[in-house]
């Protein structure tokens, strides 16, 4: 829906009954003393507890309409709490708009008299005709019943004059709870903290004189404005009475008119599409087609820019790029059109692999399109399957039917290489927790399987089908005994020492099938690896809340292999950004562009479980603690007298590029969260990020730097007037404009994501496709661009407060 949309539903449209919830009484209740005091002289003066409940009545133009309605005796004071529904015999399209609520708190304590607490009075509907939805403060006129006459003695909204900060801010959060207010974790845990203090605050200087009645009414998907029934319009009020401006509200809003789709069935007739085969554009024409195609796919075209690109389209053919954009012009309810538009896309040129993935978003709906992008993938080498994977699997989501042409694919692909049929295996089985597509999912882990038993020994090996998948099922057998390990290891109390001796003696005793297995397994993280056990002494659990383990298995080819393995903890997101940066690694290094990244492994074996490589390495907080600089650090593995810093020139241009691209990358993927725990350095210098549970802008940290490049390394390259320090400046550029020629293919593979359940995606796709999209400035040529992102550097090292998080993230460490 667009900003200037307004969406609603009318009165007299609704056959529901009117409902609302009675939740408590707010202030302080005066006690009241027992009846048998004022009788008798001689007995105790006690304290009575009051027994309370409210009387729900109904009018209509000050009118009483129905029967009063009353909720259960609350007796737990101080706080009285009902958190009753009440739900009347009268409906939403009998109401009027001076309909009101009166609510009468009585307390029935007092013996044979009901002793009256107050009463308040509420109209359903505000000022602009919209009914009222949300919590809703009322103050009690205590010693008097509500009054439902019109108007109104006993009106429950606090008069204007009287309005404080605290209504002012209840109001507001009215307005969060509806959803009409923007979420920010971290800022609303402040506000909300400052809001207690201020309650607090104004309870005690004014918590004595007044009561409070909280009453939630329900809310529904849009607004609902008042209608009477049969009215076609809302009357407005004589012009001579006032000069209010007066709200009509259009029906017909955000519907097709009939005179402009008229008027493109006509232009896009098909019997014109003999002449539109001769047609050209003219230079003008020319120049806004060009636009128009280097639109990002996230863009939607205008009427114009679709009725242009439909119109030269028997002369766009010979240009492949202009495919997606013109199967976005066409009109595919028409049944005629879209036979031509298939026709077309037949004889069209063909385009290239990234595009085609634009064509399996959910923009696309004909089985048709969706096949023809499937049959581009077919094109594409293992390796670059591969890279594209993960987002294949979740566009599976957005097909017709639960056997479709891409899920067929993917099965007959991953038939001819066995990493290809692991990782799709691993990908299909996590989405089987996804309640609204488990059959779909589970539709193609079948046909893998079936297909898989089916396959003859000599296409991998020795191994037949049936061996081949049975090696795959023990994956899943293994890391179902690691998460039994990691329960037993939890369990044990004591310091890490303590878990790390437990686990060594559950390898060597219980459980020691695991140092030694049956049949060798197929590695989940890198499946050409066959691995034949676990070295107890050599496994260890890291130093956190969910003590992640720290596994070396030996390899069947006489090395070994380190992993990490983690329980309670979604590493989908961690995925996903570790696949962006081997896809953006693979980018740079097709342009002779290589920055030494660390693209280690990551694996999801469940929705909070997985596995993840070991790269052997330090972070940047430890390395300082113990070696007071980068330098410092990197001289004691590659020390060279004559060398720049006393560092060999491999060494530091190892350090300089991977900063660079790590840099870059974290820009584009808007990582949040950095801090010198996450940043991590390898003994050849090679520097590389971990932990991505911010991305796409989130950041718990505020006035995060646009850039994640801490002064440490800054200092590492000799400053911000080094040579060094230049050099890494163009690296930056240098990487930044080459991932840019490459944004389609990006932006293409996080919407196919859209669906996916990793957080920082499903809270809004849009919104994070979007902010993912700025962050390339497309709107800038490569020159440009350098001179941004030269700005984004300088700005970033001298930005000064992320240094104070720095420093009080490191306090917190160390107590920790």
């Amino acid at each position: 829906m667009s900003g200037n949309e307004f969406r609603f539903f009318l009165s007299c449209d609704i056959n529901l009954p009117v409902t609302f919830r009675i939740e408590r009484l707010e202030g302080t209740l005066r006690a009241a003393k027992s009846p048998s005091s004022d009788v008798d002289p001689t007995s105790t003066t006690e304290e009575r507890r009051a027994e309370l409940y409210v009387e729900c009545a109904l009018y209509i133009d000050g009118a009483p309409f129905g029967l009063p309605t009353r909720t259960r005796l609350e007796s737990s004071g101080p706080l009285y709490c009902w958190n009753e529904l009440i739900t009347l015999s009268t409906k939403y399209r009998d109401l009027t708009g001076h309909s009101q609520l009166a609510l009468t708190v009585w307390d029935v304590s007092c013996g044979k008299d009901e002793g009256l607490v107050g009463g308040a009075t509420i109209l359903l509907f505000n000022s602009k005709k919209q009914l009222k939805t949300g919590k809703q403060k009322l103050r009690l006129w205590q010693g008097k019943v509500a009054d439902g006459s019109f108007p109104t003695s006993t009106p429950g909204k606090v008069p204007r004059h009287e309005r404080g900060e605290l209504e002012r801010l209840e109001k507001l959060v009215n307005r969060y709870e509806r959803g009409q207010i923007q979420c920010v974790d971290w800022l609303d845990r402040l506000a909300f903290k400052a809001m207690e203090r201020i309650k607090e605050r104004e309870s005690s200087r004014n918590g004595s004189l007044h009561l409070y009645l909280v009453v939630d009414f329900c809310s529904f998907e849009h607004r609902v404005v008042f209608q009477e029934s049969g009215a076609n319009f809302l009357l407005p009020s004589p012009i001579a009475s006032t000069n209010e401006i007066v709200t009509v509200w259009d029906p017909e809003v955000g519907k097709i008119n009939p005179s402009e789709h008229k008027q493109l069935k006509l232009a896009r007739s098909l019997t014109r599409g003999i002449i539109d085969r001769d047609l050209k554009p003219s230079s003008n024409e020319r120049k806004s087609i060009q636009r128009i195609l280097k639109y990002p796919p996230t863009r939607t075209l205008s009427g114009d820019e679709r009725q242009l690109l439909w119109k030269f389209r028997f002369s766009l053919m010979s240009e492949k790029r202009a495919l997606t954009k013109f199967l976005r012009c066409v009109e595919w309810s028409d049944v005629q059109e879209a036979k031509q538009a298939l026709e077309l896309m037949g004889k069209w040129e063909m385009i290239d692999v990234c595009d085609a993935l634009e064509l399996l978003s959910p923009v696309f709906e004909s089985e048709e399109v969706r096949a023809y992008a499937v049959s581009v993938l077919e094109r594409a080498d293992d390796e670059e399957l591969q890279c594209y994977l993960l987002q294949l699997v979740q566009a599976l989501r957005f097909e017709r039917s639960d056997k479709s042409r891409l899920s067929h694919f993917l099965v007959q692909r991953a038939l001819r290489n066995i990493e290809l049929a692991s990782f799709l295996r691993w990908y299909v089985a996590v989405e089987l927790h996804d309640p609204a597509y488990a059959k779909r999912f589970y539709c193609t882990y079948e046909l893998l399987e079936e297909n898989m038993m089916k396959l003859a020994a000599g296409m991998h090996g020795d191994e037949d089908g049936f061996k081949l998948w049975q090696s795959l099922v023990r994956q899943t057998e293994l890391t179902a005994q690691l998460c039994s390990i990691m329960r037993d290891v939890r369990n044990v109390r004591g310091n890490t020492q303590k878990k790390i001796e437990k686990l060594r003696q559950l390898l060597s005793g219980l459980l020691s099938e695991l140092t030694y297995f049956e049949e060798p397994i197929r590695s989940p993280l890198a499946p050409g690896v066959l691995i034949t056990g676990i070295v107890p002494s050599e496994s260890s659990i890291f130093k956190s809340a969910l003590h992640p383990l720290r596994l070396t298995f030996r390899a069947a080819n006489g090395g070994n292999c380190k992993i990490i393995f983690k329980k309670g903890d979604d590493i989908r997101q961690d995925q996903l950004v570790v696949q962006m940066v081997y896809l953006m690694d693979r980018l740079l290094k097709l342009e002779n562009l290589d920055l030494h990244l660390t693209p280690y492994r990551v694996l999801a074996t469940g929705q909070d479980e997985g596995m993840l490589e070991f790269i052997p390495s330090r972070s940047l907080a430890q390395i300082l603690s113990e070696h007071r600089s980068i330098t410092s650090y990197l001289q004691k593995f590659h020390p060279d007298e004559h060398g720049p810093f006393g560092i060999t020139a491999t060494c530091l241009e190892t350090f300089i590029k991977s900063c660079a691209g790590y840099s870059v990358i974290t820009y584009i993927l808007g990582i949040g969260d950095r801090h010198l725990d996450n940043l991590l350095l390898r003994d050849d210098g090679r520097l590389f990020h971990v932990d991505f549970g911010f991305i796409l802008g989130r950041d718990p940290k505020p006035f995060p730097p646009p850039m994640k490049l801490c002064k440490e390394m800054v200092e590492a390259m000799g400053g911000a007037e080094s040579q060094y320090y230049t050099r890494f400046k163009s690296y930056c550029c240098e990487a930044y404009n080459i991932i840019r020629k490459s944004s389609n293919l990006i932006l293409n593979l996080f919407h196919l994501m859209a669906g996916s359940n990793i957080p920082d995606i499903a809270s809004d796709p849009e919104k994070g496709i979007l902010k993912l999209q700025e962050k390339f400035r497309l709107d800038l040529d490569d020159e440009a661009c350098i001179h941004f992102f030269q700005d984004l550097i300088n700005e970033s090292v001298s930005a000064l407060f992320p240094q104070m998080v720095e420093t009080i993230h490191r306090w917190a460490q160390y107590w920790r």
